[in-house]
């Protein structure tokens, strides 16, 4: 589904004013910071490559915006603005942490499976290449590959407790039980 920057507007302005202000501390900033970030959304949206995506995307168009503007006006301010940094800290390391996760779960998957998967999620080739590589008909790996798919994420839930926002973007997850993925 292609976006267009109403749509986004109506989805994520009052969330977006909210963050915005909790970090510049102004009304009239935050809606200065908010209209340069729906112009910037505007004139990027057509790089935005995955729509599922489209929360972290715009998050991220914000946080460069308010970025810029404590460059741009003070850059001695940008130290006095940890927040940004942490944010972004925070995401980078709950991927990290993700992707470590499914890594180590894969190992439970049966061979097949974590070969697909492996194939085709982290060394980025085509379901239709893998299936030419491992001989088999593309209607097979594409099974194959969602298969693996779901018996991941049934390891995942079994494992974690996810909440979602309302999009189905994972807002944050802890262990419901002891399980490989969350030991160091």
């Amino acid at each position: 589904m292609k976006q267009n920057t109403t749509e986004l507007w109506i989805r994520f302005a009052d969330s977006l004013r909210r963050f915005i202000h909790s970090k510049v501390k102004n009304d009239v900033l935050t809606d200065d910071l908010l209209q340069e970030t729906f112009i910037r959304i505007h004139s990027k949206i057509d790089t935005l490559q995955d729509d599922t995506r489209v929360q972290s995307w715009v998050y991220q168009i914000a946080r460069n915006i308010i970025y810029d503007h404590f460059r741009k006006s003070n850059p001695e301010s940008i130290a006095e603005m940890p927040e940004v940094e942490d944010a972004k800290h925070e995401q980078d390391e709950a991927m990290t942490n993700t992707v470590r996760d499914m890594v180590l779960l894969m190992e439970d998957l049966p061979e097949q499976d974590c070969q697909a998967l492996c194939r085709v999620e982290f060394e980025g080739m085509s379901i239709r290449e893998f299936a030419e590589k491992t001989g088999i008909s593309y209607t097979a790996a594409k099974s194959r590959v969602a298969r693996a798919r779901n018996k991941l994420s049934d390891l995942l839930m079994n494992c974690c407790h996810y909440e979602f926002d309302r999009y189905g973007t994972v807002i944050s997850y802890h262990p419901i039980k002891c399980c490989c993925c969350h030991q160091q």
